[in-house]
């Protein structure tokens, strides 16, 4: 029997494109083909190439590098779509911006949900069973702490799919959950579904606040002094999507005063975290190194995305593609 695996979860299949259906063409695999995403091109039918002035696609593996990028899509005018390597694009979002209205662009949004849901779910549970400080622990503690994560009220900050796949592994714990998304549309899993003007309001009745919102100039900072102040002091906040979505400096001083009890966080502003930045040493955060899905557990996600969507730039008909990204929203 073989081992289950990680496995996408679509939320936007079929969704609309923003610009006419890509014309298709050779692929170029960049900044350097790796087999596994070159044989899910060949699987699906496509032509893996050199880049050159026949390329009418890209598929760009390097989340680091937006400048090669620009550089592939300056040599290459003919490129109708590109697949990038990450959930969050903000990366790439000058690109996006130059050549969203004729280039399709899409994203591994949804492709890394199980993992990092799973890993916000670790964060969570840590958290409330106060491990930071058990982890630093040097003697043996006498004075009980520590709560559980069933029945209590959760607010989760997005609605994408690791959204939806951490209220699917929260789901055995009967909480409430409560979605703070663009829109009031339901969320499955969720109790209700207000808008991000509505936050300040939502947060005073939070045990748990899990943000995994995508990081455009609306969301920056989206927790802040303010937000702390208006949370339990109780509450604990998960933070998977974006360093800069909370205010660094804002949450070592909400931890420090005891404005809420812990945060557990996997992307950090600045990122890496420096040595010595005050967050290291601040009671009850416990903080993970941007590894909530490793490489491992990264690459056949991605490569079965780019299958997926190879198969779609082939069809030509502008349906199939998965991770579809909005120019104007940004993600």
């Amino acid at each position: 029997m073989t081992s289950r695996g990680h496995r996408a979860v679509l939320t936007d299949s079929g969704a609309p494109l923003p610009v006419p259906p890509p014309t298709s063409g050779p692929i170029a695999i960049l900044p350097s083909p790796a087999e596994l995403h070159v044989s899910a091109v060949s699987d699906a039918g496509g032509t893996v190439a050199e880049l050159d002035g026949d390329t009418r696609g890209i598929v760009w593996l390097d989340p680091r590098d937006p400048s090669g990028l620009e550089s592939a899509l300056g040599s290459a005018p003919g490129v109708t779509w590109v697949q990038l390597p990450f959930a969050g694009v903000d990366a790439f979002a000058h690109l996006i911006s130059a050549h969203g209205d004729r280039v399709l662009f899409t994203s591994a949004k949804g492709a890394y949900a199980e993992p990092v849901a799973e890993h916000a779910l670790a964060l969570t549970l840590a958290t409330l069973r106060v491990l930071p400080a058990r982890a630093r622990a040097t003697s043996w503690a006498t004075e009980p702490e520590g709560v559980s994560l069933y029945g209590r009220n959760v607010l989760v900050i997005g609605a994408g799919g690791i959204a939806l796949e951490y209220m699917r592994l929260l789901a055995p714990f009967d909480v409430d959950v409560t979605v703070v998304r663009r829109s009031t549309s339901p969320v499955p899993g969720a109790s209700r579904t207000v808008t991000t003007d509505d936050l300040d309001d939502v947060l005073p009745s939070a045990d748990v606040v899990m943000i995994a919102a995508a990081m455009t100039s609306g969301t920056a900072k989206l927790f802040g002094a303010a937000q702390f102040a208006r949370m339990k002091q109780t509450a604990r906040l998960v933070n998977i999507a974006r360093g800069g979505l909370v205010d660094t400096d804002a949450l070592v001083d909400a931890l420090r005063a005891g404005e809420i009890a812990g945060a557990g966080v996997d992307v950090t502003d600045p990122e890496p975290l420096p040595d010595g930045h005050p967050l290291w040493e601040t009671p009850g955060a416990i903080i993970t190194p941007h590894q909530a899905d490793t490489p491992e557990m990264v690459a056949p996600l991605l490569a079965e995305r780019v299958r997926a969507n190879v198969e779609a730039f082939l069809a030509e008909s502008g349906s199939g593609f998965v991770g579809v990204v909005d120019p104007v929203a940004g993600y």
